[in-house]
């Protein structure tokens, strides 16, 4: 599908969506569940195409992975039963999957080689090749390790103390996959907090992990156990329609079963901050990843300034919020924003850049940009570039939109919400 005329001009939306399973979750029961010993259930797994690529991966390093009836069963073996892969490592458009596979890998005492598509092939890799070489892996690929493809020849990790220099959740969990392995005690410091589901996956599948004011330790040698998992709605896909019952007006849209873990919820302070008329009733805050059901409603919103520690917290929801912001009185700013630099585009320049051809008034800055509000927009012909958050943002984007809206490369979007069309219209309908 090259290009789709997106529904614009809408008055309404109304109704109940179940939001699919958190992006960030579902590859991690799909790691946690290769290195575990026995036989691991996972439910509600999102079948994006970020996630099969993991499935993929673990299919090529011996593990058995069955899907059945809606779940999977993943055969793990720990990590000493994996094995060398006779071909490359696919994966995909996924940085998930290729930074916290080079943790797992790192330990290894064998041979392999991952590489992905285009987007991947840009994205920088030194964050994570630069402490796992410190621990002992021989890791090499283009520009030292840098850059895709990534070749690894893993085994006798030694633990270190890594202090961060960017918050993030996959260098962390790089770091935590590889420590399980190392000799010794590892210790890793955030400058900020960041996403943990890393953290509460090991003690679900049995092990152990300590964290204190952002300092993580985890001990080498532990042996995990198979476990259930039930994923939980992606709080980062229901950010989506969250947005959009806030700006549409005369909208009731109830959002089922999305994920509230604290360390994702920076898009409910943002609400709450421009006066959106937003409720959360939690169904399950007792569960190794608590859930719940929104309530989203038409909203009378205002601009606000976005920065500091609640950025790690909220960084795939700003597009959406920029969206957002276009449509609220007086001016927004977004700040140390710089990690949306590298993902699965430029995304600052890429909001901005789209945004604008829609007739929005925004600009870039050095680490994020500055919207103001309150504009109505116009249409045009925009593009996700190949980026899933980007098409989505853009979808919500036309149904503000006075005139037709043609979006290019939306199949993109199926990389983390495969029936997101299907959902907007049933709100629309």
């Amino acid at each position: 599908m090259a290009s789709v005329k997106l529904k614009t001009n809408i008055n309404r939306l109304n109704g109940k969506i179940e939001i699919p399973g958190d992006k960030s979750i579902s590859h991690r029961s799909v790691m946690f569940g290769a290195i575990a010993h026995g036989e691991t259930t996972v439910t509600n797994f999102l079948p994006g195409e970020d996630c099969l690529s993991t499935i993929s991966c673990f299919r090529k390093l011996g593990v058995r992975i069955v899907e059945e009836n809606g779940r999977l069963r993943i055969f793990g073996k720990g990590f000493e039963g994996l094995s060398e892969p006779s071909e490359v490592l696919d994966v995909g458009n996924s940085g998930t999957t290729i930074r916290l596979l080079m943790g797992i890998l790192a330990g290894r005492p064998f041979f392999s080689t991952l590489a992905g598509d285009q987007s991947i092939a840009r994205r920088p890799m030194t964050r994570v090749t630069g402490p796992l070489k410190q621990m002992g892996a021989v890791i090499d690929g283009r520009k030292d390790g840098d850059y895709t493809p990534i070749a690894i020849r893993g085994g006798n990790l030694k633990s270190i103390h890594y202090q961060l220099p960017v918050a993030s959740a996959q260098v962390k969990s790089a770091l935590i996959l590889a420590g399980l392995q190392a000799e010794g005690t590892t210790t890793i410091q955030e400058p900020a907090e960041t996403r943990d589901h890393t953290e509460r996956m090991i003690r679900q599948f049995g092990g152990e992990i300590q964290t204190d004011q952002r300092l993580i330790t985890v001990k080498g040698g532990q042996r995990l156990r198979a476990a259930e998992v039930h994923v939980p709605g992606d709080i980062s896909s229901a950010a989506f329609f969250l947005v959009a019952g806030a700006v549409i007006p005369e909208s009731e849209i109830v959002l089922k079963n999305v994920g509230l873990n604290p360390t994702r919820t920076g898009i409910f302070e943002v609400l709450e901050k421009m006066g959106a008329n937003v409720q959360i009733i939690s169904n399950d805050p007792d569960s190794f990843e608590p859930s719940g059901d929104i309530v989203v409603k038409s909203s009378n919103l205002t601009g606000t300034i976005i920065e500091g520690d609640l950025i790690p917290k909220l960084i795939d929801e700003i597009p959406i919020i920029a969206l957002m912001a276009t449509q609220a009185k007086g001016k927004t700013i977004i700040k140390d924003a710089e990690e949306l630099k590298v993902k699965e585009t430029n995304r600052i320049d890429t909001v901005v850049e789209e945004l604008r051809k829609l007739g929005a008034s925004i600009e870039a800055t050095a680490d994020g940009m500055i919207i103001y509000g309150q504009t109505k927009l116009t249409g045009g012909t925009v593009s996700s570039h190949g980026d899933h958050r980007i098409g989505m943002m853009l979808a919500i984007a036309a149904l503000v939109c006075d005139g037709e809206v043609i979006l290019e490369n939306p199949e993109s979007i199926s990389v983390s919400y495969p029936n997101f069309f299907l959902h907007l219209h049933h709100l629309i309908q």
